[in-house]
């Protein structure tokens, strides 16, 4: 005698059903903390930047904000999933790249400056 398995039946999404406006309303949730984690990441990252440019003297932390904000008011009305997603990505990226420079020249400045203190 087989055994009698106790599986629950397969759920069958019907288009338009609240299973799928459910499952939609998670994926944007989740899509908008992604975007909004990344837009805190480069307004953090951007603090960093304390020096003005040369050419008219705003502050680059100041010019990294509003060119943050205005990419992301601009991708606001994106519906694409796959476009998204690789937005994120590509930001995530990008962050990640800049800050790794950014340490990487920190670290030699204060590498130059502890030689140079030793050399006196």
């Amino acid at each position: 005698i087989p055994k009698k398995r106790n599986t629950m039946p397969p759920t069958i999404i019907i288009p338009g059903s609240a299973t799928q406006s459910a499952a939609r309303h998670l994926r944007s949730s989740v899509t908008r903390q992604e975007a909004l984690c990344l837009y805190r990441d480069i307004l953090r990252t951007a603090k960093a930047f304390h020096w003005c440019d040369e050419k008219d003297g705003i502050p680059w932390h100041t010019k990294l904000r509003a060119e943050a904000r205005r990419e992301f008011e601009a991708s606001k009305e994106e519906k694409d999933p796959l476009i998204i997603a690789r937005m994120l990505v590509t930001g995530q990226e990008c962050v990640r790249e800049v800050r790794r420079k950014f340490n990487d020249a920190d670290r030699k400045c204060w590498e130059r400056i502890q030689q140079d203190s030793r050399n006196r």
